[in-house]
């Protein structure tokens, strides 16, 4: 009788929990939304402790920690690469990793100012490096458009640079030449950085940047004439037409001139998916 009474209570209760699922499933589920708080990054003083004094370690570690976790298949968590790279920078400014990361991630990630500054505490630590100059040298140009700190950065480059030191003072010159209004006064700049420059390499690459000018000044001189006479330059191929040029002008560095809108303008080299930045 017990067993009966037993096995009629099971089938009642498995009923009433098939029917209560059942009804459960057929309801809407409300999804409420999660919200996470920022990463937790340690900072630089407590790092230190927790690795037994050793700065250097603590450095390594946190630096190869935001390596492997800065990264996802969502993308890259900026915010968080941009506190923890301050703190390893805080813990040792030279570290090679940290200035590398910082530069590729934070600086061409969009947070230029927090990249730029793990690269300006780099440059100042790394006194025999010539790398850390020359990314900050190019993100303060290329992002920042201050010509003149890009330049003067360069040259410390170049000072700590036996095989590229030419190269960067080439381009340290060619954007200070930028800031010239006038073709002409960019002109005589680069004519006198040319020759009072004593190394050969230097000189060359400057010499085919004076001639790209002078191509340049040559052009404009005869578009004025032509539109003095016939109206608006359509194509610079109506400079030779109207016998104002034998040939246009031929550009050492291949990449030429054109008309851009009401101008004529040095061809600049194209990267794919940066001629939209500011």
């Amino acid at each position: 009788m017990r067993t009966r009474y037993s096995l009629l209570f099971a089938l009642l209760s498995f009923a009433l929990f098939a029917g209560i699922a059942a009804w459960r499933a057929q309801q809407p589920v409300a999804l409420t939304p999660l919200f996470f708080t920022d990463r937790v990054v340690i900072p630089a003083p407590l790092l230190v402790a927790l690795h037994g004094g050793d700065r250097f370690l603590a450095a390594d570690l946190e630096t190869m920690r935001l390596s492997a976790t800065g990264m996802d298949d969502r993308g890259v968590d900026t915010k968080y690469l941009v506190r923890a790279q301050r703190e390893v920078s805080r813990l040792n400014a030279c570290h090679e990793d940290n200035y590398y990361l910082a530069n590729g991630l934070l600086t061409w990630g969009g947070a230029v100012e927090e990249g730029n500054d793990v690269l300006r505490a780099a440059v100042e630590c790394r006194f025999w490096d010539e790398i850390p100059p020359f990314f900050y040298g190019v993100n303060l140009s290329f992002f920042q458009h201050n010509n003149e700190e890009a330049a003067r950065v360069l040259e410390t480059g170049a000072e700590r640079s036996p095989q590229n030191a030419a190269a960067m003072r080439k381009l340290a010159v060619m954007l200070r030449a930028e800031q010239f209004a006038d073709e002409r006064l960019a002109l005589n700049y680069l004519i006198q950085q040319r020759d009072s420059s004593v190394d050969p390499k230097l000189k060359d690459m400057l010499d085919k940047r004076v001639i790209r000018l002078q191509g340049l000044i040559q052009l404009r001189e005869a578009q004025r004439q032509y539109e003095s006479e016939h109206g608006l330059l359509r194509d610079l191929r109506q400079l030779v037409d109207r016998g104002l040029l034998d040939e246009l002008p031929t550009d050492p560095l291949r990449l030429g001139y054109e008309l851009r809108g009401e101008s004529i303008e040095l061809k600049k080299l194209k990267i794919a998916g940066l001629e939209e930045q500011p």
